[in-house]
């Protein structure tokens, strides 16, 4: 369909270590939990909320999944740019439709980087951008090299 885009941009930490698991085909996909929060003042009564909300983010790209497992852990800060994406399953106890909302990080058009001071996120977000561009090389005319992320 032309005219319609698919794209999540997330910023925030994450509540456990990666689960990184090995498919079918022998390659490596990570699993992330991704908290984003929002803090508001209650009008009414003045006092601070707080609403936190839980993604299931999937890495797919082979190198980034070498760089999750190398350098993120519980409480690291990221950003994410990928596309949603709901599946469908069955659960095999009670038989019922289940469904899944999840984040891909796959392709070209999609990234993940660390965030955060110190020297090892600095180190970890040069891999994950070389990485990612020696995964594209043959995309590379059509992607800008001067994006700041």
């Amino acid at each position: 369909m032309a005219g319609s885009l698919n794209k999540v941009l997330l910023i925030g930490r994450l509540g456990a270590d990666p689960e990184i698991k090995q498919m079918v085909n022998g390659k490596s996909v990570a699993r992330l939990s991704l908290a984003t929060s929002q803090s508001w003042k209650d009008k009414n009564t003045g006092e601070k909320k707080e609403k936190t909300e839980w993604h299931r983010i999937v890495v797919f790209n082979e190198g980034l999944v070498n760089v999750v497992q190398q350098y993120l852990k519980k409480g690291a800060q990221v950003y994410v740019e990928g596309q949603i994406s709901t599946r469908k399953w069955k659960d095999e106890q009670t038989g019922q439709d289940k469904y899944s909302t999840e984040i891909l990080i796959q392709g070209y058009n999609s990234s993940l980087t660390m965030l955060g001071g110190g020297n090892q996120n600095s180190i970890a977000s040069q891999d994950a951008k070389q990485t990612h561009e020696d995964n594209n090389i043959s995309n590379q005319s059509d992607l800008d090299d001067d994006i700041p992320f």
